[in-house]
């Protein structure tokens, strides 16, 4: 087994960081597949190192080279200004990145403080939405190259999911075959999307930072880009308003509009969203498998995120 201390200082002095200055490293929880660290130098500075499992450690099929898409979700969102860790060094096994501030966004907010934070995380989002990519689907290549039109990136990814749920035999709510076919019905609705738009995809309150140093909350980063694809920025609203429904959320509309997002729930963008909600929850349900989920958090996806997958069909059928 490597060593944490070892390993940190090695990256460090290839990042060009003075390995002796390492004062502090320390776990990060909340991730399911990486190893995520914390690095604390003597100046003060801190940084945060990824390093993805072994190749052994079984996993999803787009989960290979996750690092490489979480590198290019940070350079993207520099390029539009929205707050998000800053790549310092990356190689095949690593990804050094700077700290940013804040905790994850949770309960003990006031009413006040989420609707503030709500339309400036909708303004944030529109901005990352503009930013293009040179073709569709994941940059890590985890499953091809991209490709220049968006129904064949998402039914490659959706298939790829579908594929795990068979290899692993995952507990789904329905046949994994009567899912692929209620998929399949709304793959028209795909054709609408004409732009290759920065996607998160993960932007569940865990990875939303808050940042409540200067007397008042402001979102201090956006964290855990190693999900991100280029498509569909509809696709974004699904992990925004997790087992919910973005369009209840008045305040991050309301920001995502006056920041130049654009968004029209007509009967394709219901298509779609209830197709990404269903490749969502079926990666949700899938990767308890190889994760070696306990009982508890069996309980919950079965309790909570099938019957979400189940709507997203049954809207899909009633749509289609």
């Amino acid at each position: 087994m490597t060593d944490s201390w070892e390993r940190a200082r090695h990256i460090l002095e290839a990042a060009g960081l003075d390995p002796g200055s390492l004062a502090h490293l320390a776990p990060l929880t909340g991730g399911t597949y990486n190893t995520v660290e914390e690095l604390g130098l003597t100046d003060g500075s801190r940084y945060v190192l990824k390093v993805p499992p072994a190749p052994a450690v079984p996993g999803l099929r787009h989960e290979k080279r996750l690092l490489v898409s979480e590198a290019e979700f940070y350079r993207s969102a520099a390029r539009a200004g929205v707050p998000a860790p800053r790549e310092v060094s990356a190689g095949e096994g690593f990804l050094l990145m700077t700290a940013v501030p804040g905790d994850p966004w949770d309960g003990t907010l006031t009413d006040t403080e989420q609707t503030t934070l709500r339309t400036e995380l909708g303004r944030q989002v529109a901005r990352l939405h503009g930013v293009t990519g040179p073709g569709y689907g994941y940059p890590s290549g985890a499953l091809g190259p991209l490709v220049p039109d968006w129904r064949t990136a998402f039914t490659t990814m959706l298939d790829a999911v579908l594929d795990d749920a068979r290899r692993y035999g995952a507990r789904l709510p329905r046949p994994v075959d009567a899912v692929a076919r209620t998929a399949a019905s709304a793959y028209g609705a795909l054709d609408e999307v004409t732009g290759a738009c920065l996607v998160h995809f993960d932007l569940w309150r865990g990875n939303i930072l808050v940042d409540r140093s200067g007397g008042r909350s402001r979102i201090g980063g956006l964290i855990d880009g190693e999900r991100m694809f280029w498509g569909d920025p509809l696709a974004d609203f699904v992990s925004l308003a997790l087992l919910g429904d973005i369009r209840k959320d008045e305040e991050f509309l309301a920001g995502y509009g006056e920041a130049g997002g654009r968004v029209r729930f007509d009967t394709p963008a219901r298509l779609r969203l209830a197709l990404y909600r269903a490749y969502l929850y079926l990666i949700m349900l899938t990767e308890t498998v190889p994760r070696g989920a306990g009982e508890e958090q069996q309980r919950w996806v079965q309790e909570r995120v099938a019957p979400e997958l189940v709507a997203a069909l049954d809207e899909i059928e009633r749509a289609s």
